[in-house]
């Protein structure tokens, strides 16, 4: 008898080992149905009794796309209740005409001469299966109406299209992983650096007034933990080193509650600090700003949200925060609408910190009525006031229509005055503290407030962040240091030079300043929430990431984006999207031309308006802002190159 070899007699051991240590798990797959990406879950949404006329079906991978049908009952069983159902699924973006291989019509009772049939919808190009699914017996779970993949053995899968991220909005696309959990969708389509995004149908959800956003496609800014998926802050280090967040962030868990479907996790510039795109985006790349020529900075820290909602009709909401600026800078580059909220609305667990005394949650959007919704889901407590103020102020507003901005920002201003029956009134900020200062405050607002903010945000993210994160990076590392983009290491070296009384005496100047706006500028009022409302417009000025503005330095000063986070008061952004038919000479109102260096051609920027009220009156300007839509004063935002539309430029 033959020995085994040496080789053999080790070899065998560790083939042995090998397969008994072999982990092999199905994640899903992709298909094409009329050309467009889809991705299978690796697990059924329910299974079925797999119709025996279903064999015939056109298939791939052992898969049959078919529509779900439910709600057909004897009564109302006849081919045209049929057909205005499956009339209705065609604004859906997931589901198309390739799912009519097969109608599955779920009923608990026999409902006519339709079962097992095949039958041609009226204007549809080719014919159908259709079958009955029974409810009764064993399995009597509802199946919501829409798009399916079906296999033989019963299995029954949900459909998600798949989209390219062809903006680089998103850090991670995700999926439901079960358990409340999520994990990164493991899918891609063709495409540079374009990761794909998949969005289930709507037909699937039903609002309620339990569930009010079902449905909702929502993307969240990346230093919101979601539960089963890793948070990055915009930091690679950050990203590898830590582990999967094992519960959702308190206000991402609100929406999920309400219905929301999270889509993925969106960029966010690092550590939410203020950078600009290319010269201070180190460990990723910015988005990209849809808008104009498509190479304008997205603005930040929730560039992700904004650039995404720009740019994507498939995305409904964007989960961002503000501590000074990080919602509504990328909401007026974009024009869409963002609100920062009144300070201290919602608990902030689970949110990484840039500053406490000044973080907020709040939303981007192209939906004036979907931010309401979606408000009153996250604010929960907050009252909506529907009689509003008679004192309206501008502060740094134009006063003449030298540009086609300006002439946007009266007409707008014009409109609301008729609104609301009154007439504004320019305040000069600089000059009211002079004379209504309190007793023993500094000269001017310049002298108490130009250090308040960057003391703020680097010495509290130095001890809320950079510290914990230097010593637990240090302990896996060697004591190495890891790797920080300039922007945040600019601003924690200017908190390092300061002693740490400097943060007392900068909460001490933030508190001055609210105590003199809620007393002087804008005061709670019973009847209508804030006695008065203020206006200002951030300008609509090119910003290239082409260009570079030389090293980062402190967000020193104070100016009117200030003013929200120190009044603690809420600040929201409102696109100006009204076409004016007196003005022949711009014609893309709503926007500001200008001559773009990379198209050589003129192009269009946003034009937006800020309105804040007293502390606690964010209802206040969301019902506002949806009665200046019915009046036909506000105007839903749309994706594209400018807010009316258009196609994207230079979109891969």
């Amino acid at each position: 008898m033959a020995l085994p070899s040496l080789h053999t007699t080790l070899l065998l051991p560790l083939l042995l080992n090998l397969a008994s240590a072999l982990s092999l798990t199905f994640t899903g797959s992709t298909l094409v149905l009329n050309d467009i990406p889809y991705y299978v879950p690796a697990t059924p949404y329910t299974t079925i009794s797999f119709p025996a006329s279903l064999k015939s079906a056109a298939s791939a991978g052992g898969l049959v796309p078919v529509t779900v049908v439910s709600g057909v009952s004897a009564s109302n069983s006849s081919l045209s209740t049929l057909e205005d159902i499956i009339g209705g699924f065609e604004s859906d973006d997931v589901w198309s005409e390739g799912f009519l291989e097969a109608i599955l019509v779920q009923s608990t009772e026999a409902i006519g001469p339709y079962s097992n049939a095949s039958l041609i919808l009226p204007g549809a190009n080719q014919s159908s299966i259709l079958s009955i699914l029974s409810s009764n017996g064993s399995n009597s779970t509802t199946i919501p109406s829409g798009p399916y993949f079906a296999s033989s053995d019963g299995s029954l899968y949900q459909s998600y299209r798949l989209y390219s991220d062809f903006a680089g909005a998103f850090t991670q696309p995700l999926i439901p992983a079960g358990n409340g959990t999520y994990q990164a969708l493991p899918a891609n389509i063709a495409g540079i650096q374009s990761p794909a995004v998949g969005v289930p149908s709507r037909l699937y959800y039903t609002k309620t007034a339990q569930q009010p956003l079902a449905g909702v496609r929502l993307g969240v800014k990346d230093i919101y933990d979601v539960a089963g998926v890793k948070t990055s802050d915009g930091n690679r280090a950050w990203y590898g080193l830590f582990p999967p967040a094992t519960v959702n962030a308190y206000p991402v868990q609100r929406l999920i509650d309400a219905g929301a479907v999270i889509v993925g996790k969106m960029k966010t510039s690092q550590f939410a600090n203020g950078e600009t795109a290319t010269a201070d985006w180190v460990d990723y790349h910015s988005p990209f700003n849809p808008r104009g020529d498509g190479y304008q900075d997205p603005s930040s820290s929730s560039s992700g949200p904004g650039a995404g909602e720009g740019s994507y009709p498939w995305l409904d909401l964007g989960l961002g925060s503000d501590t000074g600026g990080s919602i509504r800078g990328p909401s007026q580059v974009q024009g869409l609408f963002g609100n920062r909220p009144s300070h201290g609305l919602v608990d902030l667990t689970g949110v990484m910190p840039l500053a406490p005394q000044l973080d907020t949650s709040g939303f981007l959007t192209r939906d004036p009525i979907l931010w309401a919704e979606a408000a009153k889901v996250l604010y929960a407590d907050v009252p909506f006031y529907n009689r509003y103020p008679e004192t309206l102020y501008t502060v740094e507003f134009p006063t003449t229509a030298d540009t086609a901005a300006d002439a946007v920002l009266l007409d707008f201003l014009t409109k609301l005055e008729g609104f609301l029956s009154t007439s504004a009134t320019a305040l000069n900020l600089s000059t009211y503290w002079d004379s209504t200062k309190p007793a023993g405050a500094d000269a001017s607002l310049d002298d108490l407030l130009n250090i308040t903010y960057p003391i703020l945000i680097s010495k509290e993210q130095i001890m809320l962040v950079r510290d914990p994160f230097y010593e637990a990076y240090g302990a896996v590392h060697d004591g190495r240091q890891p790797f920080v983009d300039p922007v945040p290491l600019v601003r924690w070296a200017f908190g390092d030079s300061y002693p740490e009384s400097a943060l007392t005496d900068a909460i001490t100047n933030k508190t001055i300043f609210q105590d003199w706006w809620s007393t002087e500028v804008q005061s709670n009022d019973s009847t209508t929430c804030s006695d008065s409302l203020l206006l200002y417009s951030a300008g609509a000025d090119p910003l290239y990431r082409n260009e570079y503005n030389g090293p980062p330095g402190v967000p020193s000063g104070f100016g009117t984006s200030r003013i929200s986070p120190f009044a603690e008061v809420p600040d929201f952004v409102i696109p100006r999207s009204k076409r004016l038919k007196l003005l022949p000479l711009f014609p893309k109102v709503g926007s500001a031309a200008y001559n773009s260096t990379i198209t050589l051609h003129t192009e269009f920027l946003p034009v937006t308006v800020d309105i804040l009220a007293a502390k606690g009156c964010d209802g206040l300007i969301f019902n506002l802002v949806q009665d200046l839509q019915a009046a036909g004063i506000v105007n839903a935002s749309l994706t594209g190159q400018t807010i009316t539309g258009g196609e994207i430029l230079l979109r891969m």
